[in-house]
């Protein structure tokens, strides 16, 4: 045996590399998604706890208006949220076609580019949940800002648009 690489098929080497990478990202994906489930979920038992608390509180009881508000925002916030889970589970469907496509392209005949497109779009897909979850940050924001208001005494601002 010479140098101990006979056999050894370098391009099978670059093969599995090139389809690793994509896998690292449906892992990836995996993390983000249980991540945002859980802030889903945690989202969804705050506002049933409002709404319960809403339900307690006598008519005409100024805690009822902040509570309304509230349970808006954090439903705004639970669509985007929503939505931001969705783009994380395509995006992993994405690397997970790339990772097929690299897979099978010894045996079929599969478009050098197509890899790269499917790859691509799993990034931009997980660009815009990264975009979705910072909407969801500042609608987090204004949730707090109305808890502090009435904790505090302070006057409300006008409702922006």
């Amino acid at each position: 045996m010479t140098g101990g690489s006979e056999g050894l098929d370098l391009s099978s080497i670059r093969l599995i590399g090139t389809a690793v990478t994509p896998a690292v990202m449906v892992s990836a994906c995996g993390i983000v998604a249980t991540g945002l489930d859980n802030q889903i979920a945690r989202m969804t038992a705050r506002i049933r706890d409002m709404v319960r608390e809403w339900r307690l509180l006598p008519e005409g009881h100024a805690r009822r208006a902040v509570l309304k508000l509230e349970v808006a925002i954090l439903d705004r916030r639970h669509a985007i949220l929503a939505r931001a889970i969705g783009f994380t589970y395509w995006a992993l469907l994405s690397f997970v076609m790339t990772s097929l496509l690299y897979l099978t392209k010894r045996h079929t005949n599969v478009p050098e580019a197509l890899p790269v497109v499917t790859f691509s779009l799993g990034v931009v897909l997980l660009g815009a949940m990264a975009l979705l979850a910072l909407a969801s940050l500042r609608l987090s924001r204004r949730a707090i800002a109305l808890e502090r208001q009435e904790l505090f005494d302070e006057p409300r601002p006008p409702p922006s648009g």
